[in-house]
């Protein structure tokens, strides 16, 4: 499944010769049409811990909520915080967010996890961008290396850590990513910048934005980057890595009550990879190396109508197509998708939210190499989902009980719903308990049902033994029962603390298992040779054979001393503990997985603002 196993963990270290291109550029502003974009920043720098507190998030309920009250473990990551963290992708911006493991495997591949799972394709994490969903189901997860944007046009990112497929459906298992742009009214003007180095060997981007009238507003923007292999002992250099990537926003506001967005972005890269491959004419088994041509465009329209300050609706529409052409395998996926969501203002100071989602994807898959195929070859991925929510305010803005439940259909499960249950108590504007229920599920994916894979593993006393990896029909959801607790408060005007405590316990985990005894075969479904030596089959299947449960906490406190000095830092403790209902596994067994996540995180975090025009960033970051 194009799963690499090297997770080493590594900081982001942008060369000193990028940092000094990009403290010459990053200031260019080109054009004087409208207000510029150093504003918003300027406010974010301005404001004090409890306001930050406030930010509005929208990806526990849809609906703008502020953090502070929201029963949910929820990390936003402001555009401020992504500007002086010196980052360079979106993988490493996450590790920021407390309880967010973030291993870099090659040059352009990442694994991401939010309490534990961190896996190549991070498959029990949603991630979306302004509500695009960018989780694939052909191996169940997120192709990192693509998701890129400008990041300066990054208004926040809100981690979710913890289930949330009440509001956001199937395979939002262990938390949701949730990636939102700037409106085009804040990124007026021009910008560009550009660099290069060691590692980063060449980067430029460019944004402009304009207005037409008071009422309509866009922005457009390019970027391209060339970046270099990692460091191999081997000398080996294959994993360079080389993009583009443009895209344009449009947000128009005719009256009060009506706000419409129009946007998209079309990419192109190419990606070095080491992959593994099997033939059979000759029998061979090794790695190649070559390049991932990944490509694809999206476009997005949104509609909000604002009836009442309790009553709205809101519809989303989007088309996406990716196209990925690896050395071992190919696909051209079309994703069309449409989301209803409403909200009515009940009495008895009650909100209720209500939505319908359809998404359908039809797929082509394009053999690569010989023993690896999906069979069908074409399929369409389709998913249909109703969701309600009843937030019932017991006491009024102290004790809010938040009931609902999201109810999917996909073309490989019945009907399964995701209950929830929160509940939350703010006695005061200082501090919050909340406790959580919620049962969440991660679909099968197209490799879990539909998947064939041929492998020849060697020959020994005679004879060739192969593997053959068949689909299983009968793959079931995972599932999970989430249990949480959390609590925050300021401490003061200066000094802010985040926890939050979770037990979570699976069923139905994916696994590698054994289907069979070995068997002589004759009739592979692959061309072999017709003559000796006799041919050794070992049968597999991907099953739900793992199951346990994993605990663990994460508390982020944040001080501010002066008005020049900011002190943040976190610490997540995670413990994993899993089981299978077979003694044998293939892939990897139950103490891999638990030991592929570290035990303990922590990050120590020094802000500066040493003049108006200076400032200092020092990170300290432990992964154990």
């Amino acid at each position: 499944m194009n799963e690499c196993g090297d997770r080493r963990w590594k900081p982001s270290q942008p060369s000193l010769c990028a940092l000094l291109f990009h403290c010459a550029l990053a200031g260019f502003v080109a054009g004087q049409t409208g207000p510029q974009p150093p504003a918003d920043v300027s406010a974010l720098k301005n404001l004090s811990l409890e306001q930050l507190s406030q930010i509005e998030v929208t990806s526990p309920t849809k609906e703008p909520t502020p953090a502070f009250r929201s029963p949910t473990a929820i990390y936003v990551i402001t555009s401020e915080d992504i500007r002086r963290s010196g980052a360079r992708t979106i993988p490493d911006v996450l590790r920021l967010a407390p309880g967010v493991e973030v291993a870099q495997i090659d040059s352009s591949k990442y694994s991401i996890g939010i309490r534990g799972f961190g896996t190549r394709n991070s498959r029990d994490v949603l991630v979306l961008i302004d509500g695009r969903t960018v989780y694939t189901p052909l191996f169940a997860g997120t192709y990192w290396e693509v998701q890129d944007y400008l990041l300066e046009d990054i208004d926040r990112i809100e981690v979710i850590r913890g289930p949330g497929g009440t509001i956001w459906g199937p395979n939002a298992v262990n938390g949701v990513i949730n990636i939102i742009t700037k409106s085009s009214k804040e990124t007026q003007g021009g910008y560009a910048q550009a660099g290069g180095g060691n590692m980063e060997q060449g980067f430029l981007s460019a944004r402009y934005g304009g207005a037409a009238g008071t009422d309509l507003t866009w922005r457009a923007y390019a970027k391209a980057f060339d970046r270099g292999p990692e460091y191999h002992p081997d000398h080996d250099n294959f994993d360079d890595w080389r993009g583009t990537q443009a895209g344009f926003r449009s947000d128009w506001t005719p009256n009060t009550r009506d706000t419409y967005t129009l946007q998209g972005d079309v990419y192109t890269q190419k990606d070095g990879e080491r992959v593994g491959f099997s033939t059979y004419v000759p029998p061979v088994t090794g790695t190649r190396d070559g390049y991932a041509d990944a490509s694809g465009e999206n476009i997005l329209f949104r509609w909000k109508r604002a009836y009442s300050d309790r009553s709205d609706l809101q519809v989303q529409t989007y088309w996406d197509r990716t196209a990925r052409h690896e050395p071992n395998f190919g696909e051209i996926r079309d994703t069309f998708d449409i989301d209803l969501l409403a909200r009515t203002g009940l009495p008895g100071r009650q909100e209720l939210l209500y939505g319908v989602e359809g998404r359908v994807s039809p797929d082509h898959f394009l053999e690569a190499v010989s023993g690896l195929v999906f069979s069908p070859l074409h399929r369409t991925d389709y998913l249909v989902s109703l969701f309600l929510e009843d937030d019932i305010a017991l006491v009024d803005r102290k004790l809010t009980l938040t009931l609902g439940s999201k109810l999917l259909r996909t073309n490989y499960t019945g009907y399964n719903p995701e209950p929830s249950a929160r509940l939350i108590w703010t006695p005061n504007d200082k501090q919050a308990i909340w406790t959580a229920y919620t049962h969440a599920i991660r679909t099968p994916s197209d490799a879990e049902e539909d998947f064939n894979l041929s492998s020849y593993l060697g020959m020994a006393s005679g004879y060739e033994f192969f593997a053959r990896f068949g689909p299983n029909p009968n793959f079931a959801p995972e599932q999970l029962n989430g249990y949480e607790l959390g609590y925050r408060r300021m401490l003061g005007k200066n000094l802010y603390i985040d926890t939050a405590l979770f037990y979570n316990h699976y069923h139905n985990l994916f696994s590698e298992d054994i289907a069979g005894p070995l068997t002589l075969e004759g009739n592979l479904p692959f061309p072999v040779p017709a003559q000796p030596p006799l041919h050794l089959l070992l049968p597999a299947q991907f099953r739900n054979d793992f199951y346990g449960f994993s605990t663990g906490g994460e508390i982020a406190p944040e001080w501010r001393p002066t008005t020049w000095l900011r002190l943040r830092g976190s610490y997540s403790y995670l413990n994993m503990n899993l089981s299978t209902h077979l003694p044998v596994a293939l892939g990897q067994s139950p103490l891999a997985v638990e030991r592929s996540s570290p035990r303990h995180q922590a990050t120590a975090q020094a802000s500066f603002d040493m003049t108006k025009k200076l400032q200092l960033d020092l990170l300290y970051r432990y992964v154990s």
